[in-house]
């Protein structure tokens, strides 16, 4: 049974500040509850510089929403670790920690599973269970920012809302999660290092467009023309590459951050020297970037790893035509580092 208190994590430090005044307490009493909330306090009772009579109304009133760390994998060379973590509800959902020279990067999810089917993604094979609701988005970030710290001063620098589940398709919930992981009052990590990927979902790219959060925009693109996107991904039935496109340019125009396409490359599907010709005669000119990912291969799809040779070739086609392009770095391979791969593997060791 969901418990009926609302999850404190998930509100504004105004919000909070406002909800302990109308407790009766003063304002400053807010601001030291938001700072135990970023420290990874798990309980009100935790809150040691607050008198007990607040820390019970709190309790009463309020949960700390918090994701309990099922399992952790860390790769061989440390640069990535991976956290299967359970929510209140008992549902399971991962995030990762990738370490860069340039800081710690979290990608997080933003639902139970996903409904848009992409072929190649483990995440989907169970549709959508449901919405993360904003403070279990922010839990992960706090759980994962509480475990780098305790080796790694620069805790969570960098925030990639890339794993399980489509955020635009969860739009409410991910705009407030955005501003709220933004605010100077709590983690303050800034928008230009915040990267959102949707599949293409045109009507809420254009108001993402409209909200004034400078993030950047990651499209998984995965083909240039609407026949072969369709093999690949449903809601290309939806959306045409060519809408995606100008919105993305929307994007673009409306808040001067470069827009990057995502491309992963299927063998012998979407990898072809003609196809990387036709996806830069679509994308000439605007000031866009494309990252090229090789597939993980996943237990029960029919696709596999393009070649190192055919992604070379790719890759080098689309730099001669003059378009901007990164391989991306490949990490925690051995750990099952792409979304929904451990906690498909988590769930199928239950099953034995």
């Amino acid at each position: 049974m969901k418990d009926a208190r609302e999850d404190i994590l998930g509100l504004m430090p105004h919000e909070i500040v406002k909800r302990l005044q109308e407790m009766g307490e003063q304002a400053f009493r807010g601001k030291q509850v938001i700072n135990w909330l970023y420290k990874g306090v798990i309980s009100f009772e935790d809150m040691t510089n607050l008198p007990k009579a607040t820390r019970k109304k709190l309790e009463d009133k309020y949960i700390i929403g918090s994701v309990k760390l099922l399992e952790k994998r860390i790769s061989k060379n440390g640069d990535t670790i991976k956290y299967l973590c359970l929510l209140a509800d008992h549902n399971i959902i991962e995030c990762v920690v990738m370490k860069y020279n340039y800081g710690n990067t979290l990608c997080l999810s933003t639902q139970v599973g996903c409904r848009m089917g992409c072929s190649f993604c483990a995440s989907t094979k169970q549709g959508l269970v449901r919405d993360l609701e904003v403070g279990e988005m922010m839990a992960q970030v706090v759980m994962a920012n509480t475990h780098i710290k305790q080796t790694d001063e620069r805790g969570i620098r960098n925030i990639v809302l890339m794993g399980s589940g489509e955020p635009l398709d969860n739009y409410s919930n991910v705009i407030k999660f955005l501003r709220l992981v933004n605010h100077p009052e709590g983690l303050n990590i800034s928008y230009r290092n915040i990267t959102l990927s949707t599949c293409g979902l045109v009507p809420k790219m254009k108001k993402l467009a409209q909200e004034n959060i400078p993030i950047t925009l990651s499209i998984s693109l995965h083909a240039p023309n609407d026949e072969l996107r369709k093999k690949i991904m449903p809601v290309a039935s939806a959306y045409s590459v060519d809408e995606i496109i100008e919105a993305g340019k929307y994007f673009f125009e409306k808040t001067g951050r470069r827009v990057t396409f995502e491309y992963s490359l299927i063998d012998r599907l979407n990898d072809n020297v003609y196809d990387a010709k036709e996806l830069a005669s679509k994308i000439k000119g605007f000031p866009c970037h494309v990252n090229v990912i090789p597939i993980n291969e996943i237990e029960d799809m029919p696709y596999k790893r393009s070649s190192e040779s055919r992604i070379k070739v790719f890759v080098q086609t689309l730099k001669t035509l003059g378009v901007q392009v990164t391989r991306r770095r490949e990490l925690g391979q051995d750990i099952e580092g792409a979304c929904g791969q451990l906690k498909r593997s988590y769930l199928d060791s239950l099953d034995k």
